[in-house]
Parts: structure tokens; C-alpha cells; sequence
């Protein structure tokens, strides 16, 4: 299951992937918001990563106005490895190479096509452990200390 959460400025753009998650049949559980009326990023970035922290959803994906505010309230929450993505490669590479948990997209920087595309990406893409595991731990580690 995939956590979904936006404030308002991403509220638009959350809403186009819970409908693309409903037209794929991927299972999610939708943390707001649930409408434009301003909410904060970072509570909203923190309902998203628990289900990720709590083992309930496998990933989240979160949305702002650049994704970037909310990229950084959620790499604050314990076992979140958050990553503000606006191209494919980036998508790509921060699940190969750091896997990755959550991603954080932008609702004014990227139209919604471009979005689903990352998305897609996103949670088709596997870890590729080996060498990167080892960077991976060591980036834990300096959440642990």
C-alpha cells in the first residue's frame, strides 16, 4: 500500500494520483489533505511517512507547491529517506541507489503528466543493494547519532 498526503498547494496534484491509483488498481490510503483550504506541509508530511515508519504502506508519495518544504519535514521523521524528484532519472536513481521510501513532488514545478511518469518510476524501480547499501546504512547512521 502506498501513503498519499499533500497540503493544499499539492492538493491538486494528489488528487491526480489517487485517480491514476484507483484507474491502476494500486492499493493507498489517502492522509489528506482533502481539500484546498491552507493545511501545513510538515504535519502532513509526517501523516504520510508514519504509515511508512509504521510498516502500514510501503512508500508514500507527498505533495507541495515544489516539493521541497515537504521534502524536508519528512527526512526529519525517523526511517524516512525522502527525495524531491522533478525528472525521471532522479525518480529512478534514488530508488537504485538510496532506497528511497518516499517521494516528493511539486504540484507548481511539474505538470501532472510529467508527475504520474515519476510515480510510475518510482514504485516500479528496486533497490540494487551491493555497494549502495553500505551508503545507504551510513546515512541511517547519521540519523542515529
Amino acid at each position: 500500500m502506498i501513503a498519499l498526503s499533500s497540503d493544499h498547494a499539492g492538493f491538486p496534484l494528489k488528487e491526480a494520483i489517487r485517480a491514476y491509483f484507483d484507474e491502476k488498481g494500486i492499493e493507498y490510503k489517502d492522509c489528506g489533505a482533502y481539500s484546498a483550504d491552507s493545511v501545513d506541509y510538515p504535519a502532513q508530511a509526517k501523516k504520510g511517512c508514519d504509515c511508512v515508519v509504521s510498516g502500514e504502506c510501503e512508500k508514500a508519495i507527498l505533495c507541495c507547491g515544489t516539493g521541497i518544504g515537504i521534502s524536508m519535514a519528512a527526512n526529519k521523521v525517523k526511517g524516512i529517506r525522502a527525495a524531491c524528484c522533478s525528472d525521471y532519472f532522479s525518480a529512478k536513481y534514488t530508488r537504485m541507489h538510496n532506497d528511497a521510501n518516499v517521494l516528493c513532488l511539486g504540484a507548481r514545478v511539474i505538470g501532472v503528466g510529467a508527475a504520474l511518469e515519476l510515480v510510475e518510476v518510482f514504485l516500479n524501480t528496486e533497490f540494487e543493494g551491493g555497494r549502495h547499501q553500505r551508503r545507504v546504512d551510513q546515512i541511517m547512521e547519521l540519523e542515529n547519532n
